[in-house]
């Protein structure tokens, strides 16, 4: 096409120019013979505007390509450049322009859409609130301003451009009649920057849906109780204080998700309360004929199965759950991450929810002390659908919810593995401590090593039955029960363990005077199989493993030296001849010299840290690691019982009064104290040095008592007692504590706690005190010193305290975020706080001067 006739400044019209060429920019002159003459006198013509660059033409090619997109009829030269201003890039640029189109309708087109399909999404379009135009298009209202959003951003800016994208689209602007829009029924709104909520929200009577997860609401309106018709609900990840009241009466709620948000209770019951109005009723501004009739429920969500609350701060008390106020469908509860504290009325009263299937209180604050023995009544049938009661990573400890969860108590087997599979019907999984998840396969192959390892211990019993009873009532079960493989183990007469061991059963029936007697009738104890640890079993009769098989040729060793000197002597009494395997007592393994050092009376109790598994279950042995001289050692260990501190075993041995040194590292497979019936102390006057380094041990300890010495705590109750004023109370001479590598948390240090540890007592105040001089706290879960910098007070002014002995503190590897300054006023040699995540003081001012200049530092912010 022909290039348009361009206007001069003067407004006139010049010719079109014949041909291409006389396009082209004329060149220099070489001579003035060769000039252009002009085809016409032209008027003398003002200074000519700069010529367009080459960004500038393309502009201005864009622009007109455009338009001539837009509009049908052809235009004339005057309007063609007229949109040269318009297509310059030095012009402002529009409002639409720096938007990035992502192929979705805008927030306008989806509003309008939402009147034919009941449904409209907002994610991700970063509003402050719920636009205005959405109760304008579809309730033809205009609701009131809001006071934390005053002015709503504009949701379209009524462009060509948004026209032309519309129409790409296929939108229409003019949408449904009015009698064929549907009703709102889902409305999503979420990773928004909401702020507020308008009142009239309830006027959406037919909503079933709302999600406003991820958005900053604080605080919701009256009205929004007054959508009876939702069923799910999502508002977690804001920063919700408090819920209206009337949200808990909603008749057909069924998933409820609060996670995420600042709420500090649940009144259930509030809504049936004679405090609050349960039909209250919204105003309509348009009359009474418009107004929606709500009916509200009578109990508390009577619909409502899956309730979220984690990450809230919410604590056992501030949830409203006696009498019956629960919700009675409830099917999934999650209270992870809360502050819950003593828990046991409300645990009692999830128990009696029928449907709960799923109890969630991982990283919850909850300790052992909210899971006594009496937690569960007889007969009582507690949690009889919970499949999954998960309480990871929580101060709750298995020997706790063993004693809670009896199998008399619950209807259903507990079972502590946690698998990628759904528990099977009639399994309760209860998940204690850290989390480690459990192929199918190792569950069951740890099954049947725990399986063999009961049959193993059968069939020792039954090998040592002839020595104390007739063996003719017992063959035949014998033959029912054994398999092959029991047999070899049995009569595996290749072996030369095999052969020692017929040998030492030869030799006693010997010295007892022949074949034992019908009349003495072998006595088999099946409650010691009930009562021993699987782990016993499995240490104790382990022949499957090469580790096995050698503490079992050299048990028959000993046993066979032991026979052959009694053997030789003429008339030996009936009394001193020897069992094949004697068990050590409880005594006898704490007064050996492997555990007890005479000269410098110190007591080391072998840890109870079960060993790491291999790839392969045949390839690890599960017993107690001993040196390879000490044959006996194993048996030994298994003769000291389980508690970490098992007190009464050990106050009944001579060297009780004068052992100085107690050492129980690693002693964490049963966290617990079993202490003497006689009284609350104090034991062991002259113990000076007690370590329980790595047993586990939280704030509380569970306690047992024991009425004969060297008893365990498999029958008596337990009961839940703080750590550091027992320790003060069992042992008031002691010189040096170390408590490191446990789950200690700031609250065990408190003032009280640490007044009656460390300091001395007075003259003449009995039991006498002489005060600790070392503390280690190191690897513990520690946040703060609040207990310490209480302390530090007593020297301001002060700097001679009598009471005060502390000369180490180790404090290193916690998670302390402040060091208070008031630490400098303590008078201490060693200070140790490397590895904690505070920033002040900087790590050169103790690296540099060490404790000296630490505590220099600390001191000088506070004079």
């Amino acid at each position: 096409m022909k290039p348009s006739p361009s206007p001069t400044p003067s407004g006139r019209t010049l010719k079109p120019r014949s041909s291409l060429q006389a396009l082209r920019p004329a060149s220099p002159q070489k001579s003035p013979s060769k000039r252009i003459k002009p085809l016409t006198e032209e008027p003398p013509v003002s200074p000519k505007a700069p010529s367009l660059s080459i960004r500038e033409q393309i502009a201005l090619k864009r622009a007109e390509a455009k338009k001539a997109q837009t509009q049908n009829t052809p235009k004339s030269a005057l309007d063609d450049l007229a949109g040269l201003e318009e297509a310059l890039p030095t012009q402002k640029a529009s409002a639409n322009e720096d938007m990035v189109d992502l192929g979705r309708w805008s927030v306008k087109e989806t509003i309008e859409r939402g009147r034919s399909t009941g449904t409209v999404g907002l994610a991700s379009r970063g509003l402050p609130c719920i636009p205005s135009a959405l109760f304008e298009i579809h309730l033809g209202i205009t609701p009131e301003p809001l006071k934390l959003v005053p002015e709503e951003p504009p949701i379209t800016t009524g462009t060509a451009d948004d026209v032309s994208a519309s129409r790409k689209r296929g939108g229409d602007s003019n949408g449904p009649s009015w009698y064929e829009a549907q009703d709102l029924t889902v409305l999503k709104a979420w990773s928004n920057e909401i702020l507020e909520i308008q009142p009239e929200i309830s006027l959406f009577g037919s909503l079933k849906t709302i999600d406003l997860h991820n958005n900053k609401l604080q605080a919701l309106p009256s009205s929004f109780a007054d959508l009876t018709s939702l069923t799910v609900l999502d508002i977690s990840h804001n920063s919700l204080s408090s819920l209206p009241p009337n949200i808990f009466a909603l008749p057909s709620l069924i998933t409820l998700n609060l996670s995420h948000n600042n709420l500090t209770s649940l009144p259930f019951f509030v809504p049936f309360s004679d405090s609050v109005n349960p039909f209250g009723r919204t105003r309509d501004p348009r009359g009474e004929w418009f107004s929606e009739t709500i009916t509200r429920a009578t109990t508390v969500l009577p619909k409502l199965v899956n309730l979220d609350v984690s990450h809230n701060k919410l604590t056992a008390a501030s949830i409203d759950h006696e009498n019956g106020h629960l919700p009675a469908a409830l099917t999934k509860l999650d209270l992870s991450s809360n502050p819950l504290g003593l828990s046991t009325s409300l645990i009692r009263s999830l128990s009696r929810i029928t449907r709960l299937s799923e109890l969630r209180c991982e990283r919850a604050d909850i300790g052992d002390d909210s899971f006594p023995v009496t937690l569960f009544g007889s007969g009582s049938n507690p949690f009889p659908s919970l499949s999954v009661f998960d309480l990871g990573e929580t101060h709750v400890t298995r020997p706790a919810i063993e004693a809670s969860f009896l199998p008399g108590t619950v209807s259903k087997t507990v079972d502590f593995d946690v698998t990628t599979e759904e528990p099977r019907p009639g399994v309760l999984r209860i998940i204690v401590g850290k989390r480690v998840i459990k192929e199918a396969w190792e569950i069951e192959a740890e099954r049947r090593t725990k399986a063999r390892g009961r049959h193993l211990q059968q069939t020792s019993e039954e090998l040592n039955s002839p020595l104390v009873g007739d063996t003719s009532t017992d063959n035949s079960k014998k033959e029912a029960v054994r398999e092959l493989w029991g047999i070899e183990a049995e009569q595996g007469l290749l072996t030369e363990g095999a052969k020692r061991r017929a040998k030492a059963t030869a030799a006693a029936s010997n010295a007892t005077g022949g074949t034992p007697t019908s009349q003495s009738k072998p006595t088999r104890l099946t409650t010691d199989v009930v009562a021993k640890e699987q782990w016993e079993l499995e240490a104790e009769q382990g022949l499957l493993t090469a580790g096995g098989r050698r503490r079992a040729r050299a048990a028959a060793a000993t046993a066979a030296a032991q026979q052959s000197a009694p053997s030789k002597t003429p008339n030996p009494p009936p009394e001193s001849s020897p069992s094949p395997s004697p068990a050590p007592s409880t005594g006898s393994a704490l007064a050996n010299p492997q555990y007890y050092v005479t000269a410098t009376e110190t007591l080391t109790l072998p840890p109870s840290v079960a060993v790491q598994k291999n790839q392969h279950f045949r390839s690890f042995s599960l017993a107690i690691k001993t040196s390879p001289l000490s044959s006996s050692a194993s048996d030994l260990a298994l003769a000291i019982p389980t508690p970490t501190l098992p007190l009464a075993s050990i106050v009944s041995q001579p060297f009780s009064q004068t052992l100085k040194v107690l050492v129980l590292t690693n002693r964490k497979m049963d966290s617990s104290f079993n202490l003497p019936t006689e009284s609350d102390g104090p034991f062991l006057p002259a113990l000076e040095e007690l370590v329980l380094e790595g047993c586990n041990l939280g704030n509380s300890v569970l306690v047992s008592r024991s009425a004969e010495p060297g008893g365990t705590d498999a029958s008596s109750a337990r009961a839940s007692e703080a750590l550091l004023p027992l320790l003060a109370r069992l042992f008031p001479s002691l010189r040096t504590l170390d408590l490191s590598y446990n789950a200690l948390t700031s609250d065990a240090l408190a003032r009280d706690a640490l007044t009656a540890l460390i300091l001395a007592s007075a003259d003449g105040l009995e039991p006498h005190r002489p005060g600790l001089r070392v503390l280690r706290l190191r690897g513990n879960r520690l946040a703060g010193l609040d207990g310490f910098q209480e302390l530090a007070g007593m020297f301001k002014g002060n700097r001679d305290v009598k009471e005060w002995k502390l000369e180490e503190l180790d404090i290193r590897d916690n998670a302390i975020g402040r060091l208070p300054v008031e630490m400098g006023l303590l008078p201490m040699d060693v200070f140790l706080v490397d590895g904690n995540i505070f920033r002040v003081p900087p790590r050169r001012v103790w690296e540099r001067e060490g404790t000296k200049g630490l505590l220099s530092w600390l001191r000088g912010r506070v004079e």
